[in-house]
């Protein structure tokens, strides 16, 4: 049976329903700014102590981070109930994004801790961060290709995503 006759990556039981992604003010650590994106369905935004928390850890483990002069931004995605990415995306040598992801998975985790990854083959984005990474890679690419003055650079950091994703263009 070929990989198309094979629908073995999406479970029978799966409903795939849009999220939004909107767009938050950006937070500094160490002189690195990083803009940020809140990702849920819309009948059930991120909580603001949940923002808040996610902000307070990586304010308090800035430097584990190993940023340093990096522009990029942060995914903060409800992904159920009580489960939530957060994800920190820079730009490093010109023009590659780099991840750090962090997980709090569930109400009796009180902090977003390091989301363990094993193996060479590792997930990146789902379809939702998608569309704040679509964007972003259009934002920077108009940022390279700029005089990448201070104006620029400030340019790219106002330039945020907001809507809908994951509806099908077409049927």
């Amino acid at each position: 049976m070929s990989a198309v006759e094979q629908a073995a990556a999406v479970g029978e039981s799966y409903v795939h329903a849009p999220k939004v992604v909107a767009a938050q003010p950006g937070i500094e650590l160490q002189g690195v700014e990083l803009k940020w994106y809140d990702i849920a369905a819309d009948d059930t935004p991120i909580p603001l102590a949940i923002r808040a928390l996610a902000r307070r850890n990586l304010r308090d483990v800035k430097g584990e981070l190993g940023l340093s002069g990096d522009l990029g931004f942060v995914i903060l995605h409800r992904c159920g109930e009580s489960f939530y990415f957060l994800l920190v995306s820079t730009w490093r040598n010109d023009n590659e994004l780099w991840e750090t992801v962090w997980a709090k998975t569930g109400d009796s985790d009180f902090a977003f801790r390091p989301w363990p990854m094993e193996g060479t083959h590792r997930p990146t984005f789902c379809v939702w961060e998608l569309g704040a990474v679509c964007h972003e890679q259009r934002a920077w690419t108009e940022y390279l290709c700029s005089e990448r003055t201070p104006r620029d650079r400030a340019a790219y950091l106002q330039s945020t995503y907001e809507g809908v994703v994951s509806w099908p263009t077409s049927s």
